[in-house]
């Protein structure tokens, strides 16, 4: 079948506009996307044939360059693919995504299986010493990543591997739709206003607000997703309503219906088992994790279980102080899940006098972001710019526009922020397009996207603290991607090793609790009064509050979906492995993990973070021991520590090995004494902490 012309399908098309052609969004229909994809799946491959069938002698400029060049359609196209993925995802799309994932995964291993274009790869890369490191850089990339998928396998295995991968594509697909339906399909309204006891009055305009948009007028909902459940269970009186919520919520894909993900779980399991042993691993663990920082499943294991046992200590200590509250309160009450959150707040509030409810009115959404805009700038010089009039996917989507301190184009941020039908929960980063400079200057495009609940009212939305620190974290990667000055598109921007590029995202939250933003930005949304330095104090001395609970749900999770990996191509049932994983852990009963086997969507939507979840933990060593550097010389915006985080970091992309770019900027390699201080969990060394309170 022929690829349907440029002139009849939008998504094949150049794209144009200012500075290199943006996204065609108001042009894109569901029905163009499987023509699109195939003939720009077509096109590409017959770059790559091209590039194999050369009868010229393997060089860097006629095999890697011409790799580099080819399958710009495609990668046009499945940019918009996945925006519609992951936020446009109706069922009319989802019959698409089913046809074609599987295609996707065939077209992968055509070009990672072509057995003449491997061999020119392998000749460049053997014969690669007169090259420029970024040029060795690339080669060993691109052999590194053949192999990694099968190209050295004999025809058999190389067809197992492809049919595996297939399979899984589906298997993928199916697990996210499943989550997606859960998410959209069950919603608490509540029809009384003694229901909503105890919840601030902007969640209860957001319930209103997101009961409306669902044709119930004069109603609340909470929805089922975290942005909804979490508030919710941190502030609600009612203890029955709180347990129905969380259940809801973390029974997402495990209610045994026709969204239930875990046969889809068991069936991944055992393909990622196989397909390890096809290419050579013990465990689809050890195949993961081999081109990481951490290098092996037990270098990642050991960093984990040197954090775990202080993390459960301090969740036994945090009940106990919650479990008196609620002692007092309820006599006899054994406490559960659904009550973490909300006696938390009690313990916050005895103990700091902190009630994070007299922190919201100081963190509007539109603020905290602008106070972004003003450290980036700080930091890297950069300068955001709303324009108008740009293809959007949704009208609640905008755009900036980023240029430098020399008022040069840097590239263009979208910002996606509320949640809607057909929306991923959640919060992320996409990159609709790389920078490189192989033939010319191309600027990057990126976006970040949220789940806020859309208020409709006139007011300000007010978000939490952690939503805040969420925010910037996904900033952080938007800004390794506009920060990114890399000749070969391969290695630029995000395009790092999992448990590296969690790092820029994580190194950047730092800067939302710094002095300069908190009273530019957070401001009050009635009065305009920047947060009292009273109230600032209060929140970094409760800085380490609640670190058990959230180290632990998170840590739960990395360990549950390490040892799942771990486990070769056994037999799993997802919920008893859970179960009887975390008893062998000792996870206090009264917590569950962050993400429940049947709806993490991180490890079973693709293989991105399939044993790697440990990578936030991996990124959080190097946030902090990098953000002490700056607490070590002049402060948050020191310009010479920004001056190496810049250029040694968050400009080269993959073009230098993660470990040399970090130890070029700290001068050795990160020591996990900061995560540990950071979380409350060692001592406050006087001098830095000295450091800390004259930078505050």
């Amino acid at each position: 079948m022929p690829p349907p012309s440029r002139s009849n399908n939008p998504l094949l098309a150049p794209w144009v506009g200012p500075a290199g052609g943006v996204p065609p969004f108001d042009r894109v229909r569901v029905a163009d996307f499987k023509a699109a994809l195939e003939g720009a799946m077509a096109e590409n491959l017959a770059e790559v044939d091209a590039i194999a069938r050369n009868p010229a002698t393997p060089t860097f400029d006629n095999t890697i360059a011409a790799l580099e060049r080819s399958g710009r359609q495609f990668s046009r196209v499945n940019a918009i693919y996945s925006v519609w993925s992951l936020t446009m995802s109706t069922a009319d799309f989802q019959a698409v995504e089913r046809d074609m994932q599987p295609k996707l995964a065939a077209f992968s291993d055509k070009i990672s299986q072509n057995v003449a274009l491997f061999a020119r790869i392998a000749a460049v890369d053997a014969a690669g010493e007169n090259l420029a490191p970024v040029q060795r850089r690339l080669c060993w990339f691109y052999h590194t990543n053949f192999v990694r998928a099968g190209a050295q396998l004999d025809a058999a295995a190389k067809s197992r591997v492809a049919e595996i991968n297939e399979r899984l594509a589906t298997l993928f697909a199916n697990f996210s739709q499943n989550l997606l339906a859960d998410e959209a399909g069950h919603a608490l309204y509540l029809k009384n206003e003694q229901d909503l006891a105890g919840l601030p009055e902007p969640l209860r305009a957001a319930a209103r607000s997101a009961a409306a948009a669902r044709g119930h007028q004069d109603e609340w909902a909470i929805l089922n997703t975290r942005s909804s459940m979490d508030p919710f269970l941190t502030y609600a009186h009612r203890r029955d309503l709180r347990e129905k919520v969380w259940r809801t919520y973390y029974s997402r894909g495990d209610n045994g219906d026709a969204h239930d993900n875990k046969k889809i779980i068991a069936e991944i399991l055992v393909l990622r088992a196989q397909r390890a042993r096809l290419l050579g691993y013990p465990t689809h663990a050890h195949w993961r994790v081999a081109d990481s920082m951490a290098k092996t499943p037990e270098a990642a294991m050991s960093l984990m279980m040197q954090v775990w046992p202080a993390a459960v200590a301090r969740v036994h200590e945090e009940v106990a102080d919650m479990q008196a509250i609620a002692e007092h309160e309820h006599p006899g009450i054994k406490f559960a899940a659904w009550d973490y959150r909300y006696y938390a707040e009690k313990v916050r509030k005895a103990k700091y006098d902190l009630d994070m409810n007299e922190v919201k009115p100081y963190l509007q959404l539109e603020k905290l972001r602008e106070g972004m805009f003003w450290a980036a700038g700080q930091l890297y010089g950069f300068s955001f710019t709303q324009v108008s009039g740009f293809p959007v996917a949704n009208p609640d989507v905008r755009v900036w526009q980023v240029t430098n301190s020399a008022y040069d184009h840097v590239g263009f941020w979208y910002f996606d922020p509320y949640a809607r039908p057909g929306k991923n929960s959640g919060a992320w980063m996409s990159e609709y397009r790389g920078q490189e400079k192989l033939d010319g200057d191309v600027a990057p495009i990126v976006s970040n996207n949220t789940n806020f609940v859309k208020d409709e009212s006139a007011g300000p939305l007010l978000i939490s603290w952690d939503d805040a620190v969420t925010l910037f974290h996904e900033f952080g990667h938007a800004l390794h991607g506009l920060n990114s000055d890399v000749k070969y598109p391969s290695l630029a921007g995000t395009n790092v090793v999992r448990d590296f590029v969690e790092f820029p995202s994580q190194l950047n939250e730092n800067w939302l609790s710094t002095p300069e933003v908190l009273s530019r930005f957070a401001v009050h949304y009635q009065t305009g009064k920047p947060i009292p330095p009273a109230l600032v104090a209060k929140i970094k001395k409760a800085s380490s509050f609640n670190q058990g609970f959230a180290t632990v749900e998170y840590l739960a999770s990395a360990l549950v979906d390490m040892k799942l990996h771990l486990a070769a191509d056994q037999p799993i049932d997802a919920a008893e492995f859970e179960r009887s994983t975390l008893a062998a852990l000792g996870m206090p009963a009264q917590m569950v993990m962050r993400h429940r086997t049947p709806q993490f969507a991180h490890i079973f939507s693709s293989d991105s973070y399939s044993a790697g979840y440990y990578s936030y933990l991996w990124a959080e060593v190097l946030d902090h021991d990098a953000f002490e550097a700056f607490t070590e010389a002049g402060g948050p915006y020191d310009k010479a520590v920004a001056k190496r985080l810049h250029d040694d970091i968050m400009m080269v992309g993959n073009g230098v090995d993660p470990g040399e770019a970090y130890r070029n900027f700290r001068g050795a390699d990160p020591k996990i004494d900061g995560l540990l201080r950071a979380r409350g969990f060692a001592p406050q060394p006087r001098q830095v902490q000295a450091n800390q309170v004259q930078a505050e």
